[in-house]
């Protein structure tokens, strides 16, 4: 059956490899996106595929929008996180934003809303892997305000909308512009220095994620809150050395660690067993495998911005 899918943020990483990837299948596709962070030429001049320029907390053109184009499905993927220091623009994006296309989704009865959750939310967790009943304790201005914002969302669903938010590891493919991936990359090939900090992370493939998407789209699927990851851990370092690896560069001394800032989290590993019970899913490429095609797709189409939810460094490593 075709639908009409709403995504905000719909120009960002994931947006614009959910288009491509449920694009064949005829459906039907608006993005509303600021484009703080997303790339205009990633959705413009595509049939069935409509583009607003505009913030999800402009009430009116959330309000328009849905008028218009009459969404069956939401994918709510917006979100700020740019610059740590804007807490305004984060609260306005990620709470209000989220409050007002909730409500829209609402008052146009749209069958099924999915929501993209900042594994940050957890803040610094007392096991890991971290399961999806582990208290929240988000400490950053991302953190605080996507968990806010999910909290929102999940009081306003309701028998008629079947809600689902998905808390998301390090979900790595096309057009990805955050985090140590491009990062390395990119300074390595132009002869700059690195630092690792002492942090371990989860990895996810992007076709992995879209194989999850094709069922949490499904009418009658399971709703609620689920952790998205693979489930093992890698270091920064260890991304540091496939990089390396991958570009065939000799360093002239080892790479220095240095411990995490006061804004990050030293281990951030999601515990999916629930969602691969309730969605028979189950991450299907390593670790090596998603790193080495990330890197092929920067040989091929470059780097064209990086953004980092965490603050910059007071001097250049």
């Amino acid at each position: 059956m075709s639908m009409r899918i709403l995504i905000t943020g719909g120009a960002g990483c994931l947006g614009g490899n959910l288009i491509e990837h449920f694009y064949p299948a005829m459906h039907e596709f608006l993005v509303l996106d600021n484009f703080a962070t997303g790339r205009r030429e990633v959705v413009d001049g595509i049939p069935r595929v409509q583009v607003v320029d505009g913030s999800v907390y402009d009430h009116q053109l959330v309000d328009s929008v849905f008028d218009e184009f009459q969404p069956t499905h939401v994918i709510h993927s917006a979100a700020a996180y740019k610059d740590p220091r804007n807490w305004k623009e984060d609260a306005q994006t990620n709470v209000t934003g989220t409050i007002i296309v909730a409500e829209a989704a609402i008052r146009h009865k749209v069958k099924r809303f999915v929501n993209f959750q900042t594994a940050l939310c957890y803040g610094r967790p007392e096991s890991v892997p971290i399961p999806v009943t582990h208290v929240q304790r988000p400490f950053t201005s991302y953190g605080i305000s996507k968990t806010a914002g999910e909290q929102y969302l999940l009081s306003l669903a309701s028998e008629e909308m079947e809600v689902v938010s998905l808390r998301l590891a390090n979900v790595t493919g096309p057009r990805l512009a955050i985090g140590p991936i491009p990062t390395f990359y990119q300074r390595l090939k132009e002869g700059k220095s690195c630092f690792c900090s002492e942090t371990v992370r989860d990895f996810l493939d992007m076709s992995d994620f879209l194989a999850l998407m094709d069922k949490v789209l499904v009418a009658g699927a399971p709703t609620g809150v689920f952790n998205v990851s693979t489930g093992q851990g890698n270091s920064i370092k260890d991304i540091f050395d496939a990089v390396v690896a991958y570009l065939g560069i000799q360093l002239d001394e080892p790479v220095k660690v240095v411990p995490p800032g006061d804004d990050d989290v030293p281990a951030v590993v999601l515990d999916p067993a629930e969602t691969e019970r309730a969605f028979g899913w189950k991450a299907q490429v390593g670790f090596e495998q998603t790193i080495h095609r990330m890197l092929s797709w920067y040989d091929h189409h470059g780097i064209s911005a990086i953004y980092s939810h965490l603050a910059s460094p007071t001097s250049d490593k």
